[in-house]
């Protein structure tokens, strides 16, 4: 009598899987990612559109008060009778500061509101790399957003006063410097932005740290003594920042050059909180 042995089959589920790709972690898909994030959000367009918006039309509206009371012989006050060009130009960069540092705050704040933060830092558990790479993208996309604002708002202005004693040209001494120093001023406070979205976890808190920093801290320093303010005026952050783009300076303002060192510092010293609380605090 004869005996079969059946030969049992390996089923398919028993067979070794594939081996699945190895993914790092690079600074460069950091980068890739956020800069992906910051362009799928409608804020994005919409608040660039608003600083960009606001840095040509406010400083083409300047120019042409500048020409009328000019042509009208209408007195005008000592900021308008000593104004150039530029001055009249860039007179919108205070407002495309609020655009771009609220949107900054966004940025950062927004995936603490939204609860994305978890997944973020899931991805790169290191951390750090998101709040360099945040800043980075963010703060280069305001910067090239802001100078071009700043030379199209320079060469239309400069039209309108053509002629007048405010008239200045591209080639004249520190007109370029002047307007990329406005693109970069403004860059940097987008960066500003993003580091105390980072450090408040907060839109609303991150927005009222920049507002007040940027225009309320001014006028209150106003009212203190006259000997006090010499000492304090050219180092907040929005004096120092002025004169990056200033075209002409005195012996109450800073240099171009010292004007940028405490900026930075000022920027500096936010990514520097920003850091420490998200090493130090969960999220």
């Amino acid at each position: 009598m004869s005996t079969l042995t059946a030969t049992p089959e390996t089923p398919e589920t028993d067979q070794a899987a594939p081996p699945r790709p190895a993914y790092r972690v690079t600074g460069r898909r950091v980068l890739s990612s956020e800069w992906a994030k910051l362009w799928s959000l409608r804020s994005t367009w919409i608040t660039l559109g608003l600083g960009l918006l606001f840095l040509v039309a406010f400083g083409v509206i300047a120019a042409s008060h500048y020409k009328s009371n000019l042509d009208s012989g209408r007195h005008m006050d000592r900021d308008f009778a000593t104004a150039t060009a530029v001055s009249l130009s860039l007179f919108g960069t205070n407002f495309a500061q609020l655009a771009l540092g609220v949107l900054g705050v966004l940025v950062t704040a927004g995936e603490y509101s939204t609860g994305m933060i978890r997944s973020t830092l899931a991805a790169v558990p290191r951390r750090l790399p998101v709040l360099w790479s945040k800043a980075a993208v963010y703060g280069l996309v305001a910067l090239v957003v802001a100078t071009v604002g700043a030379f199209v708002a320079f060469l239309v202005g400069s039209q309108i006063v053509s002629g007048t004693p405010a008239a200045v040209g591209l080639g004249h001494a520190g007109v370029v410097r002047s307007l990329l120093g406005a693109g970069l001023y403004l860059g940097l406070v987008g960066v500003i932005g993003t580091a105390l979205g980072a450090l408040l976890r907060s839109v609303a808190g991150g927005i009222s740290v920049l507002v007040a920093a940027l225009m309320l801290v001014p006028g209150l320093v106003s009212l203190l003594p006259s000997s006090w303010q010499g000492n304090i005026d050219p180092y907040l952050p929005s004096h120092a920042g002025e004169s990056i783009f200033a075209l002409t300076h005195d012996s109450t303002t800073l240099s171009p050059g010292g004007g940028l060192l405490v900026f930075l510092g000022w920027t500096a010293l936010a990514l520097a909180g920003a850091a420490y609380r998200l090493l130090r605090s969960d999220v």
